[in-house]
């Protein structure tokens, strides 16, 4: 169970990921065994599942990013998920309730491209009933 002390360790890895434990001990006046026990912890409890670094698509010349509601026959679901995830221009893939069955977030350089990937990429999934894109402009928190 995570508790008060670990949420505090937990918002300063959501900060920054490379933060050393010596720092995080630091701000929180603990001992950094301490910090490091209570990381190993939630690593092997499943609270921390990776350590990641976020990208600014635009600075990589990835100037179009898209929010992309997929449906498809309940029966191909499962199987056109795995598929979406095996595009390589694709950042996440979830299955959903609401308005679409699937929501997938796709990076490209331009609207040609996005165009192509929805058309070549993910048109031609079998299971795949609707395609639903929207251009994502401006990320106001991460």
């Amino acid at each position: 169970m995570v508790d008060n002390l670990d949420m505090k360790i937990l918002r300063l890895l959501e900060e920054d990921a490379s933060m050393p434990y010596t720092e995080i001990a630091r701000r929180l006046k603990l001992n950094e065994s301490t910090v490091r026990k209570r990381v190993t912890t939630l690593k092997q409890e499943g609270v921390i599942r990776k350590f990641t670094v976020i990208i600014e698509p635009t600075k990589m010349g990835l100037n179009t990013v898209a929010i992309i509601g997929v449906d498809v026959d309940p029966p191909k679901l499962l199987e056109v998920a795995q598929k979406l995830c095996e595009i390589q221009e694709t950042r996440y893939v979830a299955t959903s309730t609401g308005d679409h069955m699937i929501m997938t977030e796709i990076w490209t350089k331009d609207g040609k491209e996005l165009s192509k990937i929805i058309s070549e990429k993910i048109g031609t999934i079998e299971g795949v009933k609707k395609i639903c894109p929207s251009i994502i402009l401006e990320k106001l928190k991460v």
